[in-house]
Parts: C-alpha cells; structure tokens; sequence
C-alpha cells in the first residue's frame, strides 16, 4: 500500500476540516443558510488582507481573477509594464496582449527577480503606463519579487495600477494590500488557503475602483461592478462553488487563528530549513530570491530530475517538476498551507533516498540534520 504525499505547489494537501466541510451535502444558494456563510466569508478574507474593501469570489481558477484584472481595470490599448520573469509573468502577459492591452514586457532569466535600476529606466521612458502586473511569487521558479518598490515606482506615476498576482503569496506572507500599495490584488484556492482549484479572490483598491466606469473592455462572466453589486448583498451574480466557499470559512478560521505573523514565521522557517537541507545535499537552488511558498532545486548534472521525481513518487513523495526549458532540470517542492516540519523531514528523507538509488553520492540524513537543526531554532 502506497500513501502518497503531496508537496506540489498547487494542489496542496487539505487539512481535516476542510476535507471534513467539502464532505457535506450541499446547500442552495439562494438561500439565508448561504448567504449568512458567504458574507462571514468576506469578512474573514478582509481580515487576511487586512482591509474593508470589497474582496470578490469568482467560480474559477486564479486565472480568472487574473482576467478579470485586466478586462475590468484597463482599455484597450492602455499601456502596461508586466515582470516577466516564469510561466506566470508570461501569463500576464498574454493575458494583457488577447484584450489588446500595449505590453511592455521585461523579460528576466528565470529563478532571478527584476533590476530596480532597468526598471526606473523602462519606466523613466514610459511614462504613461497605466498598470505593472506582477507576481509576488513566481510559482514556476519559486521567486518572490519585492513589492515595496513596485508600489513606489507605481504611485509616482500619474495613473498607474500595481495589479499583483498573489497566488502562491496570499496565506504564506502577510500580503496587506493597503500597507504595501497594491491596487489589484488575486489569489486562488488551491494553494496556501487549503481547497481544491475552483475558486478565485480579487481585491481592488479606491484608486482601482475609479476605473471600472472607464473600461471599454469586453466583460460578463468576470464583471468586477456585476459581482460587487451581488457579493456585498451575500449572493452572488452567477453560480457560485458552493463546496469551496463553505470550505474557505474553514480554513481562513485555520490561518485567522494561527494569526497572520504567526502563519508568515512557519512559512519562512519552513523555506529555510528545505532550502538549506538541498544545498547541505550538494544541491544547487533555482531562484536568487527565493520563495517562502516552494522550492526549485536544480538536479545534479547527470540526473534527469523527471526521472528523480519519478523515484520520489514511487517512495510517496510527489513534488513538482520544471515548466519549458526547465523541463527535466529542476524540482519543485511546495511548504505552503497544511505543512509542518515533519511533512519536510519526510520529503528531503526520500529526495536523500532517491538520490542514492540514481548514483548520486549523497549522505543519508545529511538534509535531514538540517531540517532537524533549523526546526530546533523555531520551536
């Protein structure tokens, strides 16, 4: 018998209470018993960002709040700085290019983060950019990008949106939209908050507010004012994931208990103790910056790491592999939502183990030590 483990950044494993809640029969919706969970929904997920702002659900994935970014907040033509730094930035990108949206795109080498310096600079040079569209955490390469100076670069410009992809940020860091500057802010369920994929959240700030009566581009489904308008009454404008809302007031109870400074500190010693335990390997990391959510570690030269994660897998263990030209040279290993620091001793114990078996000189317990070392610092 084979129990699998899953340390893919997205899906992640559900806690008991959320399996527990999806389990259910489920209700209608049109109904006081829903409405009376959806608006203690919103107001959970107001006090994860820490603001008295709308927060939207849509039925969707993180991509369709990322959509809704764009079709709701911009017009066509409005030109845009997206950070292209992974599969994600490239998706901001063809997300603001299929509405017709002007892309300046910056693309930098994956695992690094951007320039501040070539950033002033692209946008000294254009300056009438409505928007900078970005990933705090850059999900194929495991990378957090610096929101601070975004945010500054962004209010110093006339009418410039800072629209920030927090999908795999949002129930790692302390992501306070009002506190950093972010004006758009989306995130998905099935990563730090614990759910199934299906269902999506968008935050817009006052400044991003004043453009959606100025939006020219094509909208039903993702309709920011449609939903505003239904979501504040404790309904919804079409259909909602019933299951999944019910199940988010379960797991934002986990991570407003838990307390946000609280949930951040596991996240980090959690990323410090699996990124130390890799180099300890002899492993090298993807990113210069790297991410409290997941890891990227490339394989060792020799050791195709589709191959290695194949073994991973057959030991319980599954972790995720490189997208593109990654393909086969990297794995990604997820510390974000439902993890503690036994699920790491547990992943880098079989990496250690697979490792062996492909040939490559590894010390048993060399990693492990390490985990164990750094969980000591955080206890």
């Amino acid at each position: 018998m084979l129990k699998e483990r899953l340390f893919t950044p997205g899906p992640v494993p559900l806690p008991p209470e959320v399996i527990k809640a999806l389990g259910q029969q489920i209700i209608h919706h049109r109904t006081p018993e829903f409405t009376r969970i959806f608006l203690e929904v919103r107001e959970k997920l107001q006090k994860l960002l820490n603001t008295e702002r709308d927060v939207l659900m849509f039925a969707s994935s993180g991509t369709g709040a990322m959509e809704a970014s764009i079709v709701n907040f911009f017009n066509e033509n409005d030109k845009v700085l997206v950070i292209n730094a992974g599969k994600f930035g490239e998706r901001w990108r063809d997300l603001a290019k299929t509405f017709g949206l002007n892309v300046i795109d910056y693309q930098i080498e994956w695992g690094k983060t951007y320039n501040i310096d070539k950033l002033k600079e692209i946008v000294e040079n254009n300056k009438d950019i409505k928007g900078i569209l970005v990933q705090q955490s850059e999900t194929s390469t495991a990378t957090y990008h610096d929101l601070k100076p975004l945010a500054e670069i962004s209010n110093s410009l006339e009418d410039c949106l800072l629209v920030v992809d927090g999908i795999t940020s949002v129930g790692v860091y302390e992501v306070y939209p009002e506190e950093i500057g972010i004006d758009i802010l989306v995130t998905g369920s099935q990563k730090a908050l614990m759910l199934p994929p299906g269902l999506s959240i968008l935050y817009y700030s006052e400044k991003a507010e004043k453009r959606l009566e100025k939006s020219n581009l094509p909208k039903y489904y993702f309709s920011v004012k449609a939903e505003s308008k239904k979501q504040q009454k404790g309904q919804t404008a079409y259909t909602p994931a019933i299951n999944l809302i019910i199940a988010l007031n379960e797991s934002l109870n986990l991570i407003l208990r838990e307390g946000l400074p609280k949930l951040a500190k596991r996240h980090a010693l959690l990323a410090k103790a699996t990124q130390e335990a890799v180099k300890e390997l002899g492993l090298k990391l993807l990113s210069e910056s790297p991410a409290n959510s997941a890891t990227a570690v490339f394989s060792p030269e020799g050791i195709n790491a589709d191959e290695l994660r194949k073994i991973m897998q057959k030991l319980g263990i599954r972790v995720a592999g490189g997208q593109d030209h990654l393909k086969g040279k990297i794995i990604r290993i997820a510390h974000m939502g439902y993890f503690d620091f036994v699920d790491m001793i547990e992943a880098i114990s079989v990496l250690e183990v697979a490792l062996y078996k492909m040939g490559y000189k590894v010390e048993l317990g060399k990693g492990v030590k390490k985990v164990q070392e750094i969980m000591i610092e955080g206890v």
